[in-house]
């Protein structure tokens, strides 16, 4: 009647899977850490750290530091935002302070006035095919008076 094999559920708070959620109207003030994502609704004043995704919805207001690995925002930032990933902007986002991230896609209508520095992986441009036109153009000898 009764199964040995059924393996124990999972405790929710272990898991980093689970989105956390800070809902519209809701403000928090002070530092939160965390493993998972993030969707962002209400407001934080403080520091976020994650390694997980943070999403931050039209009501979302972010004033203090977030770290994490990658962004999307459609409502406020304000302070410093460090991401090893990807930073994504909507039209309706409004970021100011100090910006540090690998990539940026921003929308027309975002308003943008951060300090930006971007570091990521970057391409060596290969030289070899200017050295090539170069050297295959004739030089044009000089006229002797």
């Amino acid at each position: 009647m009764f199964s040995d094999n059924k393996k124990p559920k999972q405790d929710i708070m272990e898991s980093s899977s689970q989105q956390n959620i800070i809902a519209q109207g809701t403000k928090i003030v002070g530092d939160i850490a965390s493993q998972g994502p993030f969707r962002i609704d209400g407001t934080i004043e403080g520091n976020v750290k994650t390694s997980g995704k943070v999403v931050v919805g039209k009501t979302g207001y972010i004033k203090g530091t977030l770290q994490g690995e990658n962004a999307d925002f459609e409502g406020k930032f304000s302070g410093k935002l460090i991401l090893s990933g990807t930073l994504s902007l909507k039209s309706t986002a409004q970021i100011e302070g100090e910006v540090h991230t690998s990539k940026l896609a921003v929308e027309p209508g975002a308003a943008f006035n951060a300090t930006c520095s971007m570091k990521g992986t970057v391409k060596a441009l290969s030289n070899e095919p200017i050295k090539a036109q170069q050297q295959q153009t004739p030089q044009r000898p000089e006229k002797q008076a």
